[in-house]
């Protein structure tokens, strides 16, 4: 913590106040500290992913980055912030930065082989999340992604409303959030299998075949952050006049997913490290 206290008072030169706004991440690192393990994967969650704003040390050209780094005793650390005014806040002028989630950065770091990056979140703008965080705290983020989707297979003798922990509840809707456009919906239910077997079971409605195997890993990430193993939930996918979603939706849990974006909406640039086929490349 001292290495921590003596990097933020080393870049606070100037005051530089601003008007200070609450973010999802702050609030879910005020909740870890006190040692809940279902806290701490929330805030692992949210890190997971919260576009962050890692400043650079120049301009990114093309898809390759050269993250700023600065060394401390204990190793390198890079600077990432969740909101572009915490990053201008931090540093007077025109910076330059990229805008990744924190898994992309994760990923990154761990590419990195040749230094043991520590990651430093929204440092000297007097946030709640304001952290140092080590190396092998960015690979826990990494193996809480590192999971495989278990799909149902069995066929399902009946269904009854069901019975799931809160985090699992929370953690599907956050995952569906992010569904826009790879399903029309989604419906979680106990099942009693044919040869008796009980579980849980989250239909996915209306999914693209060519974007399953996305989805599923997206809920099997859920799980994970939720605190449970893939298999205490199966996943399967169903077209909208499939006759087992009528009976599904009678007694199950019903999640919303988002429309996707009218077509004629203007188009955003991507930025680096925007498209999972081509992550950017530290430099």
């Amino acid at each position: 913590m001292a290495n921590v206290m003596c990097l933020v008072t080393m870049f606070a030169l100037c005051e530089r106040p601003f008007v200070m706004t609450e973010t999802a991440l702050d609030a879910a690192f005020c909740a870890m500290q006190s040692g809940d393990e279902v806290m701490a994967r929330r805030f692992y969650r949210l890190l997971a992913d919260t576009p962050l704003f890692l400043l650079l040390a120049e301009e990114a050209t093309g898809e390759a980055i050269t993250p700023q780094v600065f060394e401390l005793t204990d190793g390198p650390v890079i600077l990432a912030f969740d909101s572009e005014e915490r990053l201008a806040g931090f540093q007077d002028g025109p910076v330059p930065f990229a805008s990744l989630p924190g898994r992309v950065i994760a990923s990154l770091m761990a590419a990195d082989e040749g230094r043991a990056l520590w990651l430093g979140l929204n440092l000297d703008t007097g946030a709640a999340s304001e952290t140092l965080l080590p190396p092998d705290a960015m690979g826990h983020l990494l193996a809480l992604l590192d999971v495989s989707p278990d799909q149902a297979e069995a066929q399902a003798r009946a269904f009854a409303a069901p019975l799931v922990p809160e985090a699992l509840d929370e953690a599907l809707r956050f995952a569906l959030t992010g569904a826009s456009g790879l399903a029309a919906g989604a419906v979680l239910v106990a099942v009693t299998y044919a040869g008796g077997a009980r579980g849980h079971v989250l239909a996915l409605v209306g999914t693209p075949e060519a974007a399953q195997a996305e989805l599923a890993r997206a809920m099997a990430e859920a799980l994970s952050f939720a605190g449970l193993e893939a298999a205490a939930l199966d996943v399967t996918f169903l077209a909208p006049e499939a006759p087992a979603l009528a009976q599904m939706r009678k007694v199950g849990r019903i999640y919303e997913v988002p429309k996707p974006a009218p077509k004629d909406a203007a188009p955003i640039p991507a930025a680096p490290g925007s498209d999972p086929s081509k992550p950017p490349r530290l430099r």
